[in-house]
């Protein structure tokens, strides 16, 4: 288990380091190689957390619970990598044509892309396996820092806007969980004496005898600096902007594997305070902010007009469920709140390369604007649908599998009306997500494939059989994760719901 901790975060590192040096076509190559093999040793990792208790080398520490965030991220990480082939070949293809200065910039972009993207994934792998809170405080900086650049990479007024948004309203959150950080040290060293240095595990098997009071707050000030990078209401702000700017593979990532990093650090805060101070008032918090969130997110939904914009309120809207999950506290409904990680990266991943094809190929983000994707785009477009059908928790995807694990964990655990407006609340949001879709895929285009841009004729068939691939896999892993998720990968998330209950 040891050689796996530390190869999970040296491949991307090394990744990075080999991009910096490679052609652009090389270092694509560096690129999927490291995001595979990432994915493969975070796979390779599930038997042995299902079975042992957290396991320690240096500053690392590995868990079921961090186990499952570090798959989500490692699958994120190979197809996005993937995906990015097609995307920059795409753009590698008009700027030879346009030639030039042209060309040289691309190449100066093309570089800087992979470098960020594999610099991206190995903080995201760093945060879980951090092994105490100051120390994934810092990962989640790093992991600020470097998308925050991605973000800009464009090099547009509105990209540019959207990454400073970011960096003013995330690092001001982390001001804050740099609070509840020094707050918990506080509480810790009341019983650990002042050496204490935040380890996670020393924390926890005194957590009963710690002070309650900063405890509490120091609780709720995490729920409020990391849920600024988790998308939580009221310090949501930048997200839109940051998602719908960004690069399509870099959007996926942030969707699926940065929010839920920010989220995992919530809940180490969450395990502490439930062993301190009851269940009572860490679960009333998230609540809170669940449902306003969801709530939030549900209502934008029904007025968007920028594709990725609307996938990014969806994130929202995930991040609320996960949140009002918790909450419920029961067995079932944290069973279902890891198993959603899950399914959340494969569907948004899966729904973000897929706008990311519709937005290629039509030139343009507003819905408004692309029409006919289904018959323009024979597999990603049937594939974007069904995104859209896993992110409103149809039947036989993951999404609502853990959706209805949560929902029936809450009713079976005398949660009824928390569990009552998850359901309003979700039903609300399928609404603005199947009539969005509803007009890109579906709605004719104004002479036989015109878009409403200017009559503009676009030709059927993909950009690029390498943005179809990870679709594809994104696809598969949603239905097993709906239909029979390995038995293995089951006892994974029953050890994780376990420790989120304070079961050591």
């Amino acid at each position: 288990m040891h050689v796996l901790m530390i190869l999970l975060v040296t491949v991307s590192l090394v990744a990075t380091l080999l991009a910096v040096v490679a052609p652009r076509r090389a270092a694509a190559a560096i690129t999927v190689v490291g995001g595979v093999v990432s994915l493969a040793v975070a796979i390779a990792m599930i038997p042995y957390a299902a079975d042992h208790d957290a396991t320690s080398i240096g500053f690392l520490r590995v868990d079921a619970l961090s186990t499952v965030f570090l798959l989500a991220t490692a699958f994120l990480y190979a197809t996005a990598a993937v995906y990015s082939v097609g995307y920059l070949a795409d753009e590698a293809r008009e700027a030879a044509q346009l030639g030039g200065a042209h060309a040289e910039s691309f190449a100066r972009y093309s570089r800087r892309f992979y470098i960020g993207i594999n610099a991206f994934a190995w903080a995201m792998l760093c945060a879980p396996e951090m092994k105490g809170l100051a120390l994934l405080w810092v990962a989640i900086e790093v992991t600020t820092v470097i998308s925050a650049l991605l973000v800009a990479i464009v090099d547009t007024d509105g990209a540019t806007e959207a990454a400073w948004k970011y960096v003013l309203i995330a690092s001001s959150g982390l001001g804050i969980g740099l609070l509840a950080t020094i707050i918990m040290y506080y509480a810790g060293s009341q019983r650990l004496g002042q050496s204490y240095d935040l380890g996670l595990d020393p924390l926890l098997h005194a957590a009963n005898q710690l002070p309650a009071t900063p405890v509490r707050l120091a609780f709720v000030l995490a729920v409020v600096g990391y849920g600024t990078k988790v998308g939580l209401f009221p310090v949501h702000t930048w997200l839109p902007d940051a998602h719908a700017e960004a690069p399509t593979p870099v959007s996926a990532l942030l969707s699926g594997s940065l929010l839920a990093d920010s989220l995992y650090a919530i809940l180490r805060y969450y395990q502490v305070t439930l062993l301190a101070v009851g269940e009572h008032f860490p679960q009333t918090v998230l609540l809170v902010f669940g449902v306003a969130s969801l709530l939030l997110a549900a209502l934008s939904l029904l007025d968007q007009r920028d594709i990725k914009r609307l996938l990014a309120y969806s994130s929202v809207e995930h991040m609320g469920i996960l949140a009002i999950g918790v909450s419920f506290g029961a067995p079932l409904a944290l069973f279902g709140v890891l198993l959603h990680v899950l399914a959340h990266a494969a569907g948004k991943g899966n729904a973000f390369m897929g706008a990311g094809v519709l937005v290629r190929k039509y030139g343009t983000k507003e819905l408004g604007k692309i029409r006919d994707g289904l018959r323009t785009l024979p597999w990603s477009g049937p594939m974007f649908l069904l995104a859209i059908f896993a992110l409103s928790a149809m039947p036989p995807f993951g999404i609502f599998r853990s959706e209805f694990e949560i929902v029936a964990g809450g009713f079976g655990d005398a949660h009824h009306a928390g569990a009552a407006i998850l359901v309003v609340l979700v039903t609300l949001a399928f609404i603005g997500l199947a009539f969005a879709t509803t007009r890109v895929l579906f709605l004719p285009g104004p002479g036989s494939g015109a878009d409403d841009a200017g009559d503009v004729a676009v030709v059927r068939g993909e950009p690029s059989w390498w943005m179809v691939v990870p679709l594809v896999a994104g696809l598969g892993v949603l239905v097993l994760l709906g239909v029979y998720p390995p038995d293995q990968l089951v006892d994974l998330l029953h050890r994780g719901a376990n420790e989120l209950q304070g079961v050591l």
